[in-house]
């Protein structure tokens, strides 16, 4: 089916991430994009009216999720390195390091009035933080393995997770319960959300499906399989309508809720898609994935779909905005490619691609534990990307040879010298080196305490035995 003025369209791509992108993420008001990346880095990239990007350098491990306050004043990421931080989106970059997950941190997100965080982990946790104090607050624990998202519902009032349990679990945040579960005996939810008016969740699946739920009635609405490789994201589009997904097949799709079927195919990456989000708006999209490249898509599509909602308002309700309760028939909707879809490949199709590799400011940010200390720098030109900060030696690009560093430091004379910036690292890690030490030294002595006292209790056992058998000798004798 050929394309129209009505279909998707790639805008830009932007250029800058040394490693896959893991996650993107718009500003409230549509004019940056936040993106995560498996290099460590945080980058900010900002559309008009300066195109200009700020790298953001704090994190020690892949950083595996990003996303914006409601109100675009914060910006918080996860990463492997167990932390959680949150940085203020300018070109200072401050930022605050929040530690009390246990293992890698799999995902933030913001509740809708901005008051809450909630963060998932391969510690089998979600934990929930208060923004206004920036301090802990409660844990949720009934998943037995990797907790690899969490969402807060439209109203704060619940939270979704889910686990490579294979579990789907809803949250009540008053009581900290775990109200409702889903579970799949074939594959795993690798992200789930609510839709915007918050009765149903949508789930990617590891077994290359997407599952819709009514979380009220507790049944399956629609199951697609339009995929040929696990499902790593999804995202809503703010009329609930339409349904945006990632896959590591290396294509996007966009189903149509209403319809209960499959109206796009985009095909802008090069190998699997990892992240994709629309805008506040639902005007742009971007997706991001193992090819290192941010692409911007305008939707299009929403406009013309609007129009064809007013054949089916015979079945709205008058009072609300369209959902998933008006889906006829309520049965599953598996596809087998019969249906007629548009297929998008901007590679064949776009020749004058505005391509964005704007000029890159790092931020390097220390710890709000001391002194907050930000650095602002003009990067240098491509190939000579400061390796040094890469805080991960295995993440490190081929380039980054000890021969090239010696090169690259030779002209960093616009930089802070190896004291200035060094020092305040080296403390850090050197302590949180003890810390680990003192931790193994803990464990190992509870353990020795606790063999220690089994021996002492087999010893007492065997004397109060040969005691027995003493006495019964000289009875007998």
């Amino acid at each position: 089916m050929a394309s129209s003025p009505e279909d998707p369209v790639l805008e830009r791509y932007f250029k800058g991430h040394k490693a896959a992108i893991t996650s993107v993420g718009f500003s409230p008001n549509g004019k940056q994009l936040a993106t995560a990346s498996w290099d460590t880095f945080l980058m900010l990239w900002n559309f008009k009216p300066q195109a200009r990007a700020f790298r953001y350098v704090g994190h020690k491990d892949v950083v595996t999720s990003v996303q914006f306050s409601p109100h675009g004043n914060l910006l918080a990421s996860a990463s492997r390195d167990r932390t959680v931080r949150l940085w203020i989106p300018d070109k200072r970059g401050k930022s605050s390091e929040f530690k009390a997950h246990t293992a890698p941190v799999r995902s933030v997100d913001f509740s809708t009035d901005g008051q809450l965080l909630a963060t998932a982990s391969e510690d089998k946790s979600i934990k929930v933080w208060n923004m206004y104090r920036q301090r802990f607050l409660y844990s949720l624990y009934r998943h037995t393995h990797w907790v690899r998202c969490a969402k807060f519902s439209p109203d704060g009032r619940l939270i979704v997770s889910c686990s490579e349990d294979k579990t789907v679990k809803i949250w009540d945040t008053t009581n900290k319960q775990c109200v409702n579960n889903f579970s799949d005996s074939v594959g795993f939810a690798n992200f789930v959300d609510f839709n915007p008016n918050g009765t149903c969740i949508a789930s990617a699946g590891s077994d290359h499906t997407v599952k819709i739920w009514d979380i009220r009635v507790n049944k399956l609405l629609q199951h697609y399989q339009v995929h040929n490789s696990g499902v790593n994201c999804l995202s809503f589009h703010p009329s609930g309508n339409f349904l945006i997904t990632a896959s590591s097949d290396g294509t996007l799709k966009i189903l149509d809720l209403l319809e209960g079927r499959l109206i796009y195919t985009l095909q802008g990456h090069t190998g699997p898609v990892f992240t994709v989000s629309f805008s506040k708006n639902g005007e742009l999209f971007s997706s991001g994935g193992a090819d290192t490249q941010v692409l911007l898509w305008r939707t299009n599509f929403d406009d013309l779909r609007c129009k064809d909602l007013k054949r089916n308002l015979k079945r709205l309700h008058f009072d609300s905005p369209p959902h998933l309760l008006d889906i006829y028939p309520r049965t599953p909707h598996p596809h087998d490619g019969k249906t007629e879809t548009v297929e998008i490949n901007p590679k064949l199709e776009v020749i004058d691609l505005q391509i964005s590799t704007p000029p890159v400011v790092d931020i390097l940010s220390f710890d709000s534990a001391t002194t907050t200390e930000t650095i602002g720098k003009t990067p240098p030109e491509k190939g000579e990307e400061i390796c040094g900060y890469f805080l991960n030696p295995s993440l490190m690009s081929p380039e980054c040879s000890p021969t090239t560093m010696k090169k690259k430091t030779e002209d960093m004379s616009d930089f802070p010298s190896e004291s200035q910036r060094s020092i305040p690292l080296a403390v850090t890690d050197a302590l949180e080196h003890i810390m680990e030490q003192l931790h193994v030294l803990t464990q190992t002595v509870s353990i020795l305490e606790q063999r220690l006292t089994l021996t002492e209790d087999k010893l007492k056992d065997c004397l109060e035995n040969q005691q027995k058998l003493f006495s019964a000798i000289q009875q007998k004798s």
